[in-house]
C-alpha cells in the first residue's frame, strides 16, 4: 500500500494497521535546509515562485517518512488576489497593507475570476510537486477559512484582542456578510483550482473559529464553511481544523468535511467515539512536545496511539503547526515511533 493510498483510506474511515502521517506546516525554520534556502530568499517569494515552493515542500519528505506532502503556501494569499496585500511586521506578525473599514472598500475587493488571474502560481506548484512525487504520497492543498481571513483583513493584521472583527461581526451584519460571501466564493474558485492540479486533499485552517463566542460560531464562520464544502466535488476529502472549537464539534462533523483535525487540548479517543463513524480525525499531539526529547515524543506519541487503537479514521498529526524550535531528534523518533507502530499488537 502506498503512502497516498494509506491516507486516503484513512479519510473514508477504512481500518489500517497504523494511520498515515503527515505534519502541519511541514517547512519551517526547524529545518536548516529551509533556513539555509531562507537566507537567500523572501518567504513571499518563495511562494510566490512554484519552483522554490516545490523544493520547500518536498523537505521534510527526503528526511523523513511521511505519508503526505502538503502544499508550501500561506492562506493569505487570498487576500492579496482580492487587492490587500500583507507583509510580515518587524517586530513579528501580519501586516496588510491597509485595514478593511468600509462597505466600500469590501464591494471594491475583487471577485472570484481574480483567484485564477493572480494565484496561478499555486496550481502551477502543486502540479510540480504532484509530477516530483507521483502516486507515492498524497499532495494536500490549504487554505485559511473565510472567518479566519476576516480577522486579519478588517484587524489589519495580527491582533491580540480581535475587536474590530467582532464589532463588524456584531453592527454591521450586512457588511460583514459582504466580506465572507466574496471570501468564501474566492475560496471555492481557489480549491477548485488545488483540485484541478492534482490536491488529493484540502485541510481548512479555521485558526481563529475559537475567539468568537459559543452561540455565534455558526453564523461567523462554520456556515460558510459548509458553502465552501457543498460547492467543491462530492465526497472530496476536506479536512478541517478550527483551533478551540471543541464544543462545535458535532457541528463540524455534519458541515460536510470528511476529517476534523482536533488540537491538543481534545481526547481525541473521546471526540472519536463522539464523532459520526464516516468523519475521520487528525491529530493531536502537542506541539511542544517536539521541542522535549525523543523518549518523551516517543512516550506520548504512543500513549495517542494506544489510544486510538481499533478506532479506524485516524490520521496521526500534530495539534497545531511544527514551531521553529522543534528539534529534528525529537521529529526523527515521531516519524519512527508512528511508522513502527502496528495496530494489531496488543
Amino acid at each position: 500500500m502506498t503512502s497516498r493510498e494509506r491516507f486516503l483510506k484513512a479519510c473514508a474511515c477504512e481500518p489500517l494497521d497504523r494511520p498515515p502521517l503527515w505534519v502541519m506546516r511541514q517547512a519551517g525554520r526547524y529545518l536548516p535546509e529551509y533556513r539555509e534556502l531562507k537566507a537567500k530568499s523572501s518567504f513571499l517569494h518563495m511562494v510566490h515562485t512554484p519552483e522554490l515552493a516545490l523544493e520547500v515542500t518536498l523537505q521534510p519528505l527526503r528526511r523523513f517518512n511521511l505519508d503526505a506532502a502538503i502544499l508550501f503556501s500561506d492562506i493569505l494569499t487570498i487576500p492579496e488576489a482580492l487587492g490587500q496585500p500583507y507583509h510580515f511586521r518587524d517586530q513579528g506578525g501580519i501586516g496588510m497593507e491597509y485595514r478593511l473599514e468600509t462597505r466600500a472598500q469590501v464591494d471594491a475587493l475583487a471577485g472570484p475570476d481574480a483567484v485564477g488571474e493572480k494565484l496561478h502560481y499555486v496550481p502551477a506548484a502543486l502540479r510540480l510537486i504532484r509530477a516530483e512525487l507521483g502516486d507515492s504520497k498524497a499532495v494536500l492543498g490549504f487554505g485559511g477559512s473565510p472567518w479566519t481571513l476576516a480577522t486579519y483583513m478588517v484587524e489589519g493584521g495580527s491582533s491580540d484582542d480581535f475587536e474590530r472583527i467582532k464589532l463588524l461581526f456584531y453592527t454591521d451584519r450586512p457588511m460583514f456578510d459582504a466580506l465572507l460571501g466574496k471570501l468564501t466564493d474566492a475560496l471555492i474558485a481557489y480549491f477548485k483550482l488545488q483540485i484541478e492540479a492534482g490536491a488529493d486533499a484540502i485541510q481548512i485552517f479555521d485558526s481563529w473559529g475559537g475567539i468568537i463566542a459559543g452561540p455565534d460560531y455558526e453564523a461567523a464562520s462554520l456556515q460558510w464553511i459548509k458553502r465552501i464544502v457543498a460547492a467543491l466535488p462530492a465526497d472530496f476529502p476536506i479536512i478541517l481544523y478550527a483551533k478551540g472549537t471543541a464544543p462545535h464539534l458535532t457541528d463540524q462533523a455534519f458541515s460536510g468535511v470528511r476529517a476534523i483535525s482536533l488540537d491538543w487540548t481534545c481526547d481525541l479517543a473521546i471526540a472519536r467515539r463522539n464523532l459520526p463513524a464516516n468523519v475521520a480525525v487528525q491529530g493531536n499531539l502537542d506541539p511542544v512536545l517536539m521541542q522535549t526529547t525523543p523518549e518523551i515524543v516517543r512516550s506520548a506519541a504512543t500513549r495517542l496511539l494506544d489510544s486510538m487503537r481499533d478506532l479506524p479514521g485516524h490520521i496521526f498529526n500534530l495539534g497545531h503547526g511544527i514551531t521553529p524550535r522543534a528539534k529534528i531528534a525529537c521529529m526523527e523518533s515521531l516519524v519512527d515511533t508512528v511508522t513502527s507502530w502496528d495496530n494489531a499488537n496488543t
